[in-house]
């Protein structure tokens, strides 16, 4: 039996996500719920090192929810990716009085909490926070659903000027190396075509899939380019090639970028993050650690951090089929 926790320390790292301080607020709100003090850890385990800790309580996190970024701040820390680093940050537990963290983040998120785990025995839950949805164990991250949405909404405003100009668009979205965003996204858009790591298309089949397109009638098209999509360099080279092989298509290029990690979380973000908020704190108070908390048939499951890590969230492949008859 470990001993009693009675102060938990909450910390977002690696990139934003939508839904970050939902999940703050719901960790502190669990925590007032059960009376276990608080404590705030800016800037991710940099923070974690240099003790910037803030109490935090119920009141703390009020019209937070609404909020996109994360009010802890965000930053990544190669200093704890060394034994000393690692150690300031215990001595700073230490002294805070900290018994346990919650770790909103992704994989290298769970990767340090994982290490410090096992060189302290420092009890930790982690909470997928990142809007590639690329962690296994959940069915979706937090901030997937409201990058998924600001994506639609952007490439529906992009076919708008598509088809006045009868004009072909590229357009990438983020996924260094996985194409979750890219896919669901492009099956919600109507995307004629959609390229992920996941799935080489090859260059010869984009050619023939857009003259089928241009033959069925189609004046213009989109194509959604997850940014680790292996066909080119990047989509500015894929967009030159296919100029130049398909000169009656006229090619432009819209990379969406950060604008996909910003903004309002959804409503099923704000209930996810708010779910698996109190799960981790009540895990913690349970005597369990090393876990991340996830979504799985809309229930919250838990996953060893290491399989967390180390799994992989497979692409559906039945959303692929979908997408190809849905490009005829």
């Amino acid at each position: 039996m470990g001993k009693k926790i009675k102060k938990i320390g909450v910390m977002t790292s690696g990139g934003d996500a939508p839904g970050m301080n939902a999940a703050i607020r719901a960790v502190v709100r669990a925590c007032s719920y059960y009376n276990v003090e608080c404590v705030g850890i800016y800037r991710g385990f940099q923070g974690l090192i240099e003790g910037d800790f803030v109490a935090l309580t119920a009141r703390n996190v009020n019209n937070t929810i609404n909020r996109g970024g994360t009010i802890l701040k965000t930053a990544r820390s190669e200093e704890f990716r060394t034994k000393e680093g690692r150690e300031k940050a215990f001595k700073q537990l230490q002294n805070a009085k900290v018994d346990a963290m919650v770790l909103i983040g992704g994989d290298g998120t769970f990767t340090g909490g994982m290490i410090f785990y096992e060189e302290y025995k420092f009890p930790s839950i982690g909470i997928p926070g990142t809007i590639d949805n690329d962690i296994f164990g959940t069915t979706s991250t937090i901030g997937f659903d409201t990058a998924l949405n600001t994506v639609v909404e952007a490439i529906d405003k992009i076919r708008d000027t598509a088809s006045s100009h009868n004009r072909l668009f590229f357009v990438e979205v983020m996924g260094r190396d996985a194409g979750f965003i890219a896919l669901n996204s492009g099956v919600g858009s109507g995307a004629e075509e959609i390229l992920i790591p996941e799935e080489d298309l090859g260059l010869d089949r984009l050619l023939e899939s857009l003259k089928r397109s241009k033959r069925s009638g189609k004046s213009s098209s989109i194509v959604v380019v997850a940014e680790g999509d292996k066909i080119g360099k990047n989509v500015f080279e894929l967009a030159n090639y296919v100029e130049e092989n398909l000169p009656e298509y006229e090619v432009r290029v819209s990379v969406l970028g950060h604008m996909q990690r910003g903004g309002s979380p959804s409503c099923f973000d704000r209930v996810l993050a708010s779910r698996l908020g109190v799960k981790s704190v009540e895990l913690l108070l349970d005597g369990k650690s090393n876990l991340m908390v996830g979504l799985v048939n809309n229930k919250i499951q838990t996953t060893d951090l290491d399989k967390a890590v180390k799994g992989q969230h497979q692409i559906n492949k039945e959303l692929l089929r979908v997408s190809d008859i849905m490009s005829i």
